[in-house]
């Protein structure tokens, strides 16, 4: 999986870029189909905003934002949005195949 990061309106130091890999590492946990992770992080007038797009295998890429005054903050509601979409999309996955196989079994 890659995780690419880039910011608009601001330097990107490292301490911010390592960590936003270490909360990007977290996500193939949830679903392990992940090819690759975009993070943007743009500087506002009030603050920041970030947005994590996660692209999947099969599917549409899932889109998380958030906006707050404090980046990490910031960072810390958008991973937990990226996870909350990726278990979701894998339970309904996982129950669409679930059902699938009681189906054959019935029949």
């Amino acid at each position: 999986m890659h995780v690419t990061i880039s910011a608009k309106h601001m330097d990107l130091t490292q301490p911010i870029r390592d960590y936003v890999e270490r909360k990007m590492a977290k996500l193939p946990h949830f679903f392990n189909r992940l090819q690759e992770i975009r993070v943007i992080i743009e500087r506002i007038p009030n603050g920041y905003h970030v947005e994590v797009v996660s692209d999947v295998e099969h599917h549409r890429d899932f889109v998380a934002n958030s906006n707050d005054r404090d980046l990490y903050a910031c960072i810390d509601l958008v991973t937990d949005r990226a996870v909350r979409q990726l278990h979701e999309w894998k339970e309904r996955v996982r129950g669409a195949r679930k059902h699938l196989r009681q189906g054959r079994r019935r029949g």
